[in-house]
């Protein structure tokens, strides 16, 4: 059985189904997460492993991940100082802290942009809106569609999923296309050298001289750069929290967690 499935049959069981959350949100299937194994899928991937997801350009990243702990970290402990008057603790909703630790990291290395702390590149209320967006593109692809089980329901949108997607797949191409048009000026005024390249840069390098059957340049860019954003932060913030909370209930492990900051970080 193991045979057949992943040596005889291996194609068949490699593509994934054609649903209609990854027509509407996924850019007409052109995000390579929910593609369809075949010569699109397997180009983007070996763009992505290669040239977006390599050792060396992670490396070259790194002072972006580095620079937002700290500054997560320091916001926290401000929040502390200022709510707990230095000498009692503070809440904290710790699911919101490791979203928009992870949103900005994501963000920063994919797009360049910062939507959530000081020195925000926008304000509260449009970051809370991309925020929004995004947690509604994760929920509305964990939802049955009728029509994807009875095609010729469609017509019908039981529950009003397939107009939610559209509303949301149109507020979340608005975002991302603002990046990319913000990436193309600045190319321009630069003269087409840009010394710190993030992810959508890269990709417009790249895309300047590939041959990719299928979609244009732009789409391939906005779908690629959106599915590293989404994957790189729904599911890190949720392994976080997870993490953490494991560690509340077992408070052996903490103790261990704890003795092992004071010891390489300090107390104080």
């Amino acid at each position: 059985m193991a045979k057949e499935c992943f040596t005889v049959h291996d194609k068949v069981f490699s593509t994934r189904p054609i649903i209609t959350a990854s027509k509407i949100l996924g850019y007409d299937f052109a995000m390579f997460g929910f593609a369809p194994y075949g010569p699109y899928w397997r180009e983007i991937r070996k763009i992505t492993t290669i040239e977006l997801l390599s050792n060396h350009r992670i490396d070259m990243l790194k002072h972006i991940r580095v620079s937002e702990v700290k500054s997560a970290i320091r916001e926290l402990y401000k929040s502390w100082l200022s709510k707990g008057n230095g000498g009692s603790g503070v809440s904290v909703d710790m699911k919101q802290w490791f979203g928009d630790l992870t949103h900005n990291i994501a963000l920063r290395m994919v797009g360049g942009k910062r939507y959530f702390g000081p020195n925000a590149d926008c304000e509260e209320a449009e970051a809370r809106r991309c925020d929004k967006v995004m947690r509604d593109f994760i929920l509305l692809f964990g939802v049955f569609v009728l029509s994807d089980a009875i095609p010729f329901l469609r017509w019908l949108d039981f529950l009003g999923y397939e107009k939610a997607m559209k509303r949301t797949a149109k507020e979340l191409d608005s975002i991302v296309g603002g990046w990319l048009e913000e990436h193309k000026q600045k190319r321009l005024m630069c003269g087409g050298v840009i010394k710190e390249q993030d992810f959508m840069d890269v990709m417009l390098n790249i895309l300047e001289d590939a041959n990719i059957t299928g979609y244009d340049a732009d789409t391939i860019n906005k779908a690629t750069c959106l599915n590293l954003v989404l994957a790189g932060s729904d599911t890190t913030m949720v392994t976080l929290t997870w993490a953490l909370s494991l560690l509340l209930n077992n408070p052996h492990v903490l103790k261990s967690a704890q003795d092992e900051l004071d010891m390489h970080v300090g107390k104080h």
